[in-house]
């Protein structure tokens, strides 16, 4: 349970005096109610005869007991309010701890990214609140033994015995919730791994629409959905019944409690020894009293919750992070701007030369080599399946290397996917990932480069002629994942995305295969004669791109089967020539 408390703390202390003010406004919530007991044995004690009764005393008595109400009830509004900012921040600072890591951190983030975008959605949502809420349970817990530490003495001076009764359901709670904390956490984990699977089947049915409607499969689709919500309301009908029990248990026992109190409390009064205020005043405190055992009880199951929210968390962050790293920092703004983002890092070494040596993904690609010049036009093709993504992805550190090296002007590069960034490379991948923004958002993704920049990198990737067909031009929203784009489109608006940042080295992944014959030969053209990235690896089985590369590195099975230019290989490597006469037709048929 270290890094759930090593969290907690952290969430505590990163926004100290928030989170102290906020605490302190909530105290007296709690504390109140020990005067509004007191005034209510003297209001009682003076009605029933037990003390001298002034009817003036004791109407200032009831209003009193009327202003601590009303003074309670102004500190939970203000409480409630202030107290919102810092739960925010809590959340905000563990998502941008994760959000950090999976962006910056060293290592490919594939590795340890979900299965879906929804379950990583699921995490950030659920499994933050869970985290954030074992942290403010501690308040209301602080509170709850306030409370009680200054009640009990008070209780006890009036009747020691009752008051002992009304001590023993609290330790009954506690050893049956340190009894169920691994039950609760594992139906728990359970219930957070089946809602994040509905939250992603979610996401896939929205993102496959067109392709549901047009295979008939909406039903199918639909009774997929209701099988993941029956596991997921079976898992979570579990998980709250195990927290409801504890619930149910703690207020059955308090209740005993009371009764128990009710039982003493007849004959000691019927003696004398007990009076109607102090019955009023047991009365009064009993209610806040049993909020003890409750908070404790929730405390408890919300520790093995948390527990689980914290593992799920790390699991997206890199290998050589933990808890430290998921909840240190304090960078959170809520009521001012930010600093303004840092430029992006200047390169002081352009590139000469990319090498790759023995590049070895297990079971894809087998002791890879590769070498890239300055101002060269290299293009990987091979059959599908051959490895030709797997091995731009794993060059840039998306991928895990099993087995090899990759040097920058002869350096070896230890971790590609923090050195090999913009502007020492820019990658354009195989399918087009663009937001419902404009397509300006789209293109620079808060890089603070200009419009002209922008059309510049549209009229590089050919998309100019379609830039002037838009209804709003650069600030024309593109539709979720670009609907509003055709294939195409979207395709060279990714290209265009890696152009506006300038690298020394632009890795393009097969984006053409939504382009017609001349729009991809105007393509390559730009790039490689208007003044575009001086050195360009492209992935590609496309006769436009192969005539034009100085380097042609054939793939078979994760191999290397030859390497050159197109000439040489149509006449010494058989795999090039197959791949060529197939290329020629599909574009005979195109055309």
């Amino acid at each position: 349970m270290r890094p759930v408390m090593l969290v907690a703390t952290r969430l505590a202390t990163f926004d100290l005096r928030r989170y102290l003010i906020g605490a302190l406004l909530w105290l007296p919530v709690h504390v109140v109610p020990l005067a509004g007991g007191l005034v209510l044995q003297r209001v009682f004690d003076q009605i029933s005869g037990h003390q001298p009764a002034a009817l003036r005393a004791t109407l200032w008595l009831c209003a009193a007991f009327v202003g601590v109400e009303l003074v309670r009830g102004v500190i939970i509004v203000i409480a409630w309010t202030y107290g919102v900012y810092w739960w925010n921040a809590a959340a905000v600072l563990l998502r941008a701890n994760v959000l950090r890591s999976i962006l910056t951190a060293r290592g490919p983030a594939a590795a340890r990214l979900p299965h879906s975008s929804g379950e990583g959605v699921a995490r950030m949502r659920d499994d933050v609140a869970d985290a954030v809420d074992f942290t403010d349970e501690s308040v209301s817990l602080v509170g709850t033994v306030l409370f009680a530490a200054a009640a009990l003495p008070i209780m006890a001076s009036v009747d020691p015995v009752i008051t002992l009764v009304l001590v023993l359901p609290m330790i009954v709670v506690g050893v049956l919730s340190r009894t169920m904390r691994r039950t609760v956490a594992r139906l728990h984990g359970r219930a957070r791994r089946l809602g994040a699977a509905v939250t992603a089947y979610v996401g896939e049915i929205f993102g496959g629409v067109l392709a549901l409607k047009t295979a008939g499969a909406e039903a199918a689709a639909l009774e997929r959905l209701r099988a993941h919500n029956r596991r997921r309301r079976a898992a979570a009908v579990k998980d709250r019944l195990a927290t409801d029990l504890l619930d149910a248990v703690t207020t059955t026992t308090v209740e005993l409690g009371i009764g128990l109190v009710l039982l003493l409390a007849a004959p000691a009064m019927a003696r004398g020894d007990f009076t109607v205020g102090d019955l009023a005043l047991f009365t009064s405190y009993i209610g806040w009293l049993t909020a003890l055992p409750r908070t404790i009880g929730t405390v408890l199951y919300r520790l093995p919750q948390a527990a689980v929210a914290t593992e799920r968390l790390t699991r997206l962050m890199a290998a050589y992070e933990d808890a430290d790293d998921l909840s240190r920092g304090a960078d959170v703004w809520l009521h001012r701007d930010p600093p303004p983002l840092a430029p992006p890092p200047e390169h002081d070494e352009p590139l000469r030369v990319f090498e790759a040596r023995g590049v070895t993904v297990r079971g894809v690609l087998h002791g890879v080599d590769l070498r890239v010049e300055r101002g060269s036009f290299t293009v990987v093709t091979g059959a599908v399946g051959a490895g030709k993504t797997t091995l731009v992805r794993a060059l840039l550190g998306l991928l895990p290397l099993d087995e090899g090296t990759i040097t920058w002007n002869g350096t070896p590069v230890e971790d590609p996917g923090t050195y090999l960034v913009p502007g020492r490379a820019a990658y354009a991948g195989q399918v087009p990932r663009l937001f419902s923004e404009t397509l300006r958002e789209n293109l620079l993704l808060g890089r603070p480069a200009s419009d002209g920049a922008a059309r510049r990198a549209l009229e590089l990737a050919a998309f100019d002629r379609d830039l002037a067909a838009l209804p709003d031009g650069l600030g024309t929203v593109v539709g979720p994942r670009g609907t509003r784009l055709s294939g195409g489109q979207a395709q060279r608006a990714t290209v265009a995305r890696a152009l506006v940042r300038e690298p020394d080295l632009l890795v393009v992944d097969d984006v053409s295969s939504a382009l017609d014959v001349e729009t991809e030969r105007l393509l390559w053209e730009r790039i490689a004669g208007r003044g575009g990235p001086e050195t360009v690896l492209v992935v590609s089985h496309r006769q436009a791109a192969l005539e034009r590369a100085d380097q042609v590195i054939v793939l078979d099975r994760g191999r290397v089967a030859g390497r050159g230019r197109l000439g040489d290989l149509l006449r010494d490597c058989p795999e090039m020539r197959r791949l060529w006469h197939a290329e020629q037709i599909a574009e005979a048929e195109e055309r």
